[in-house]
């Protein structure tokens, strides 16, 4: 007997399942202080035990490993993986009759961790049977799309105001309990966070890098994001993983490459998040969900059907990652598709726990009930993970119609869950299980079919699909109702003549599961190497065209022109066609060509996976070049937690032997490496390339490093971008002190030379001329057009855009001749501004007291009659974030009612060199442009909102900001509760 089973013994406690509760022995009970004192040490004496089983159990051959203690940690010292630690948590959970919170399934690192949390509450994590009902019907025929919409936000906007209390989204939390969010709840939290991006100085077009978890702050900041006409990039929140350098590493990669300006977080990952902010020169600003909850926004971007909408990162399977652009029209013209393929009806409910960061998530799961109309029942993923039988209780109990998952979600299901689970559980509700995201198992989708027959689920209701990020989402499905469809063709015909012949022999089967048919609008076609279009079931490249094809990758034209060639795209995938239905073989970058036959690497990575002391889902199968016999060898990468010679001796074998049975021959090297070694996507899926290329970088040796290495390694990678960001930084400060001592040496004596003098046209060419040399020293760039459309001698009013405080000087320094500026008469107690603005001629306006300001504008009205040229601001003020705001009226009824020309003049560029809330220009260049001028139509109300919006779309043309709408009252829906 070890130390450890010693130690073991001398606190043995007897537990008896019956009540779930513990029993410990008198003697023992004598020694104890009290109860707290004995569940603790009952409890850690258990736990304990059922790791050490655990661990003991998925090791190879059942080999028993040094004893866990209340410090090992599950990924470092045991090699316990996410689901291989989920499959834990749940053991003991059962074992202990508690009920762990969920988000301990993905934070705890070892089993003193989850002793802690058993400290507390423990009643609180009782099993809840219970599910708390929401009211999702609908009258009859109230499915009501909106058809005519552009955009997503259009689709949101229609349904806020003609149904703004429907449901449209219910959370399940962690015990099914339940929050909803209507459609106005949606608008009206987007609209806070719309502003509170503004104030950020978020513009449209900028990206925003979304890194929340499932919840009402995502939807709300979405939605908030595209109001503004910016473009969101979902990103993967960080987790544990043994890999946390390629993590961060990716992550940085991905906000790098999308020029993320702004980040949003959890409050809690601002950690993780200044390291990004660190090594990514674009990122301005990180904030907190919450932050960005303030004022309901009266102003909105209206984005057009070609405005970029989302940048969709593809998961990194075959290289670094790339931003799929995706446009309005390219969202709504696949949700479209795909709705009309699922004949989505007025009762149809959507029932989901896919991850938002992913496309079958994101598009699948939620763009689909927002455009339609149709309520969205939500879980974590980590709640499908941890309680995957929650995801079916949930579809059972609010009769939901559709769903949708990988393969692995339907083997998990059909493997892991009890039938005590099951009480009561009805799936006859369920018309559409879509499957899709990864290779669709003819077994699978037929063991789950068997396994949850006795509970009403129909087989038909099984739906493959097919579709990837460059299509928005889907690209074919299968005919709702039917099923699953399968070929069984010919492995060896496969290899050798690329062609999918039907299978002679039962010894020669490979099974292949149909994806159906194009959506749609969409086309497919099977090319050969040379882009010629092959006859039925010839496999080759799968292209594409579609209108929600992607108009490339996100600033990268070099790769854009691999994706696309004469309209159609290449999916990089490998297929056939087959009674006009599409089969997958494989993706491109994973085929192993060996002697002129053609191998897949996902059948002989599923064959050693099952062996035993292999790790399932952590192999990958590589082809590496050969350049003596100009092919590939074969190499089979395999994680194991053995280490005993002949235990190892063992598992080569059988890795040699399972790939003659399906290849032929034996490969040409093994390696078999520790746990967490093969690179992995977010979604699961192996990175053969990366792997590959980590394996040849270390000459065999992809042992992860330790964390404290890792660590050391961040650190030492972010020292150089830091550096980077401060020498940016300083030289900025550097320029914009610059610009400031520039401006106040020509200031100063300009404001002397002005201030005691009563001319005020003398006053406004010293002004002038100072303001230009002040801007040339600055090294400030200001380029003049359509000056020559000025008529000195002709008064008029004139009307400019307001983006910033450089506004003033450089209409000062362009314009020709002497205005009467008209400003707010709080900035006459300015100390010294107030003083120069009087002598150069400025007319100031009250605000705030209604009846002064209708005295100040009869004044200016007899000004302007009397021959004075006036510069209105009509925008009245502005903001850090760009656009065009909703013009005054004040300006265009001087104009009407004194009969004079009203000019435009469209100012680019200032709000880039001097932003609201910034102090220091930076470099950049000033467009002021002069337009021809406008003619009053006549003097009323109607005439002057007519002279507005010529004016205001004549500036929107040239200012290179576009116009703000201004959103009616009647458009803002009140708060709610339910958000």
């Amino acid at each position: 007997m070890d130390k450890h089973e010693t130690r073991r013994r001398e606190t043995t406690i007897e537990f008896t399942e019956e009540c779930n509760s513990v029993i410990p022995t008198p003697k023992r009970l004598r020694d104890m202080k009290d109860d707290a004192a004995c569940r603790s040490s009952a409890y850690a004496q258990r736990m304990l035990e059922i790791v050490d089983a655990f661990a003991a159990e998925i090791s190879p051959g059942g080999s028993r490993l040094p004893g866990a203690t209340l410090d090992s940690q599950f990924e470092r010292d045991l090699g316990l993986d996410s689901l291989a630690r989920t499959e834990l948590l749940t053991r003991i959970e059962k074992a202990l009759g508690v009920r762990f919170p969920l988000d301990l399934f993905g934070q705890a690192k070892t089993p003193g961790d989850l002793l802690r949390a058993l400290e507390g509450e423990t009643s609180a994590w009782r099993s809840r049977s219970r599910i708390d009902t929401v009211d999702l019907s609908v009258p009859a025929g109230a499915l009501d799309p909106p058809t005519d919409a552009r955009t997503l936000v259009e689709a949101l906007q229609w349904h806020a105001l003609r149904r703004p209390e429907r449901t449209h989204i219910v959370f399940l939390d962690e015990e099914s309990s339940s929050h909803t969010m209507t459609y106005a709840a949606l608008h009206e939290a987007a609209l806070r966070v719309s502003l509170g991006l503004r104030k950020l100085g978020v513009n449209p077009g900028d990206t925003v890098a979304l890194m929340l978890p499932t919840g009402s702050d995502y939807f709300a900041c979405f939605a908030g994001i595209l109001l503004i006409g910016a473009i969101v990039v979902p990103v993967y929140p960080p987790a544990q993983s043994a890999r946390i350098d390629d993590h961060l590493a990716r992550h940085a990669a991905i906000l790098s490459d999308a020029r993320a300006r702004v980040m949003i977080v959890p409050s809690h990952a601002f950690g993780a998040g200044l390291l990004a902010k660190a090594r990514i020169p674009t990122l301005h600003e990180i904030v907190a969900a919450p932050q960005l909850m303030g004022e309901v926004d009266t102003e909105q971007y209206v984005p057009h059907a070609d405005d970029v909408a989302l940048l969709q990162y593809t998961s990194g399977s075959t290289g670094t990652p790339k931003g799929v652009v995706l446009t309005h029209a390219n969202l709504l013209a696949n949700i479209r598709a795909m709705g009309q393929t699922a004949r989505i009806e007025e009762h149809d409910i959507f029932a989901s726990w896919l991850p938002l960061y992913h496309d079958m998530g994101l598009i699948g799961a939620w763009f689909g009930p927002l455009y339609f109309g149709i309520p969205l029942v939500l879980m974590s993923p980590l709640t499908f993970l941890a309680r995957p039988a929650r995801w079916l209780q949930t579809i059972s109990h609010y009769h939901a119609t559709i769903t949708a998952a990988p393969n692995f979600a339907y083997e998990r299901c059909t493997r892991r869950i009890e039938d005590a689970d099951l009480e009561a559980v009805d799936l006859t509700s369920l018309r559409l299980a879509f499957c899709g995201a990864e290779p669709v198992s003819a077994s699978t989708m037929r063991a789950f079919a068997a396994r949850f027959a006795s509970h009403g689920f129909r087989q038909t209701a099984l739906t493959p699909v097919y579709g990837l990020a460059e299509n928005t989402l889907g690209l074919a499905f299968s005919e709702p109702g039917r099923g699953v469809r399968t070929d069984c063709i010919s492995r060896v015909r496969l290899a050798d003549s690329q062609r999918a012949a039907q299978a002679e022999s039962p010894d020669d089967v490979l099974e292949l599961v149909s994806s159906g048919r194009a959506l749609p609008g969409n086309q497919i076609r099977i090319v050969d190497a040379g882009r010629n279009e092959v006859p039925e079931r010839a496999v080759g490249r799968i292209e594409f065209r579609s209108p929600s094809a992607t108009r490339g990758y996100f600033q990268n034209p070099a790769l854009t022109a691999q994706l696309i060639h004469d309209n159609w795209l290449d999916t990089g995938d490998l297929g056939y066609i087959a009674d006009e239905e599409l089969f997958i073989t494989g993706r491109v970058k994973d085929l192993v060509i060996r002697a002129g036959r053609h191998f897949f690497p996902y059948e002989l990575e599923a064959a050693v996976g099952r062996l035993p002391g292999v790790r399932a889902g952590c192999v990958a199968v590589c082809g590496t070049p050969d350049i003596e016999t100009g092919t590939d060898r074969l190499l089979v990468i395999a994680e194991t937690r053995a280490t005993a010679t002949a235990t190892l001796a063992t598992i080569r074998t059988g890795i040699n032997e399972a790939s003659v049975a399906l290849l032929g021959a034996p490969p040409e090297e093994v390696a078999l490496v520790p746990p967490h070694s093969i690179l992995k996507t977010s979604s699961g899926k192996i990175r053969h390339a990366a792997t590959l290329d980590l394996y040849l970088r270390s000459r065999g040796h992809l042992l992860p490093r330790p964390p404290w290495r890792q660590w050391l390694d961040i650190g030492a990678n972010t020292i150089l971008p830091i550096a980077r960001r401060l020498r940016t930084a300083g030289g900025r400060f550097a320029y914009g002190a610059w610009c400031w001592i520039s401006i106040l040496l020509v200031a100063i004596p300009a404001w002397l030379m002005t201030v005691w003098h009563p001319d005020a046209k003398r006053n406004w060419r010293i002004a002038s001329r100072a303001a230009r040399l002040a801007l040339r020293l600055a090294g400030i760039r200001v380029t003049v057009r359509g000056v020559d459309l000025i008529d000195s001698a002709q008064p008029a009013i004139f009307v400019a855009n307001h983006a910033s405080y450089l506004d003033g000087l450089v209409l000062l320094a362009a314009l020709p001749i002497p205005l009467g500026v008209v400003a707010k008469r709080e900035l006459t107690s300015a100390p010294l501004l107030g003083r120069f603005l009087r002598a150069i001629g400025v007319r100031f306006v009250e605000r705030a007291d209604y009846r002064r300001m209708a005295d100040d504008e009869r004044e200016l009205v007899k000004q302007a009659m009397a021959g004075t040229s006036l510069l209105f601001f009509p925008e009245a003020t502005f903001v850090r974030s760009a656009g065009l705001r909703q013009f005054r009226l004040g300006a265009f009824v001087t104009a009407c009612v004194s009969h004079r020309p009203m000019i435009p003049v469209a100012i680019a560029g200032t709000r880039v060199v001097l932003p609201d809330g910034q102090w220091l220009p930076m470099r950049a260049g000033i467009t002021i442009t002069v337009l021809p001028a406008l003619a009053p139509s006549g003097e009323d109300m109607k005439a002057a909102a007519d002279l507005r919006d010529a004016a205001r779309a004549a500036i929107a043309a040239c200012c290179g900001e576009r116009a703000l709408s201004e959103i009616s009252p009647l458009e803002i829906p009140a708060h709610h509760d339910a958000i």
